[in-house]
């Protein structure tokens, strides 16, 4: 396999929404990225890999909720660095971790309307973006139940809403189909490509149907480190027919760690 040229990783008709050289980043004691190396444009990004790979890190760093302990991170051509304010920028991110908390009582409305408040969205804009945001996750005809009635699936779209209210440049979603089911995933897919068009959009899933179906690139990473940046095609195309998985993306997906690692190993 031909080594990443981190100058390759995005295109230069392009602006580059996020860029990481060298980055590094602990969860808890340990470096859970270490020397990443990426780019990424407006599109759909897969962000793919093992548990423990270190995605869920990557992504808590990219939403400035973790402090890189070393290299560069520039998001929307801010760099990160000392005690830089980051609440111009926050205002342009949208995030949705794996678990997010919410006020039980409040309604969808009030859940939505709040969160655009810490976003410190324009209050004249804020009733419009809500109800649109609500409507682009299918809870239109729920927006005005409380949060402790919705149903997993609900929940999980109700914290889409809250991600997108602020149509932002940088969208970061940390499995977000988990609770959806099938007919709720094939319209999240097409809500993903229709944001795609306009920012840059990181999915991390362990589900990579997922990521045929809606995403433009797909990046694995493992032990911090970049494996693979690439078109789901691309990805599909590592792998042969005595690889692991149940389609051509899995086993090209299992083709990579296994390559990566073995490199890894002789290294050692």
């Amino acid at each position: 396999m031909r080594a990443v040229d981190p100058a390759e990783l995005a295109p230069a008709t392009h602006p580059c929404h996020v860029r990481a050289h060298r980055l590094k980043v602990r969860a808890g004691r340990r470096m859970a990225v270490d020397g990443l190396e990426l780019r990424l444009g407006r599109g759909v990004h897969g962000l793919l890999g093992p548990n423990g790979a270190g995605k869920t890190t990557l992504i808590r760093s990219l939403a400035t909720v973790l402090k890189p302990a070393d290299g560069e991170l520039e998001l929307l051509g801010q760099r990160l660095g000392g005690r830089a304010d980051l609440r111009p920028l926050r205002r342009k991110i949208g995030y949705l971790p794996q678990e997010f908390g919410y006020y039980p009582r409040f309604t969808v409305r009030e859940f939505v309307e709040y969160m655009a408040w810490l976003k410190e969205m324009d209050r004249r804009h804020v009733p419009g973006a809500v109800q649109r945001a609500i409507e682009r996750v299918g809870l239109a005809d729920r927006a005005d139940d409380r949060m402790k009635t919705l149903s997993g699936g609900m929940l999980r779209r109700a914290g889409i809403a809250q991600a997108i209210v602020n149509d932002p440049g940088l969208l970061l979603l940390d499995e977000p189909t988990v609770g959806l089911d099938p007919a709720q995933r094939v319209d999240f897919r097409a809500l993903l490509r229709d944001l795609g068009a306009q920012a840059c959009v990181l999915v991390s899933t362990h589900l990579v149907e997922d990521v045929a179906a809606a995403c433009t690139n797909v990046v694995l990473i493992d032990e911090g480190r970049l494996v693979f940046q690439g078109t789901p095609d691309e990805i599909a195309g590592r792998g042969g027919t005595d690889d692991v998985g149940d389609n051509p993306i899995e086993r090209g997906y299992t083709a990579l760690l296994t390559r990566h690692r073995a490199g890894r190993g002789a290294a050692r």
